[in-house]
């Protein structure tokens, strides 16, 4: 098998491929490949794949190969929140240590209802990890049980591994134009809240007493609860902000913290906000960047009520 690509040393940016396999021995006979020509660079090489997968590799490569297995999901209801996720370990593999290769794997464990999470979480990568030095290549099974996670990958991929050589792919288009066409699913319900809030702009202060008060009651340290204020507050201002006079926080205490729900009437004109750190000189645009920072989870959508923003976060 040919790697081609951009040559050792100059990928100064995210390179987001796809490949495809037909068998789990087609699949091991690209990663091979992929993980030696990393090594031959002197790039580390980071697998995010199943267990069986991640042995399979070691066992062919060998010692002399260096894999770094990354944290799996802690939660697959949020391709949105992944994304940070794999951006904060891969940012401790590239740290002085120049441009990483990662490997990833489809695992249908995690496609939901419906296949979207992939789609939502490769157009989440292409912003998230858009400045890191990383050259990823996503794997999928070229019949898998969703349609819809083959249809997200031929869109959100700039290039493609065909026969060994990465092409550029002219089905890719912009992650936000991938989820204008494939939105952004919602969680699963909750059932009936423990608390409900509506508030406009004036009543921020009524928002941060209830949500301090039920993290308190529910267990919360001190700091953790400036935490969950922190995230709910930038969460219900950029609501009453840009999404119109009134909106309503819903709040859940569950045996594994808090579930925080902010909903309003507007439109949802960026379906991946708050992925990117904010420029130092921009004075505003750091409320649901700070907010993903200090939860466990932050996810948005939107659909014909307006847009919504749901956090979960634990003691």
């Amino acid at each position: 098998m040919r790697i081609t690509g951009t040559p050792a040393g100059t990928a100064a940016r995210l390179e987001h491929a796809v490949g495809y396999h037909a068998s789990r021995t087609h699949l091991l006979g690209q990663l091979a490949p992929l993980a030696l020509a990393a090594a031959d660079r002197g790039e580390p090489v980071a697998l995010a794949v199943t267990g069986d997968t991640e042995a399979a590799l070691r066992a062919e490569l060998g010692p002399d190969v260096a894999l770094h297995a990354l944290a799996p999901p802690t939660d697959a209801g949020s391709g949105q929140t992944v994304a940070l996720q794999l951006g904060r370990q891969l940012r401790e593999l590239t740290r002085g240590a120049g441009p990483v290769t990662l490997l990833s794997e489809h695992r249908s464990e995690l496609d939901g209802p419906d296949g979207s999470f992939w789609t939502e979480l490769d157009a989440a990568v292409n912003v998230a990890l858009s400045e890191l030095p990383v050259r990823m290549t996503c794997f999928y099974p070229e019949m898998p049980l969703h349609l819809c996670v083959l249809d997200g990958a031929r869109e959100n991929h700039p290039l493609v591994l065909v026969d060994g050589e990465l092409r550029h792919n002219p089905l890719h288009r912009p992650p936000r134009d991938v989820l204008a066409g494939h939105p952004v699913a919602p969680p699963l319900l909750l059932g009936v809240p423990d608390l409900t809030v509506g508030f406009q702009s004036w009543e921020l202060q009524e928002v941060r007493s209830a949500v301090r008060g039920i993290a308190g009651a529910a267990g919360f340290t001190d700091d953790r609860v400036d935490d969950v204020v922190l995230a709910v507050n930038e969460v219900a201002t950029n609501a009453v902000e840009h999404g119109g006079p009134q909106a309503e926080l819903q709040v859940w205490a569950t045996g594994g913290g808090l579930v925080c729900e902010v909903h309003d009437a507007g439109e949802l004109t960026d379906p991946l906000p708050g992925l990117t750190s904010p420029h130092p000189s921009e004075p505003r645009g750091r409320g649901l960047w700070i907010a993903r920072q200090v939860c466990d989870l932050l996810h948005v959508w939107s659909d014909d009520r307006g847009t919504h923003v749901r956090v979960r976060a634990a003691p």
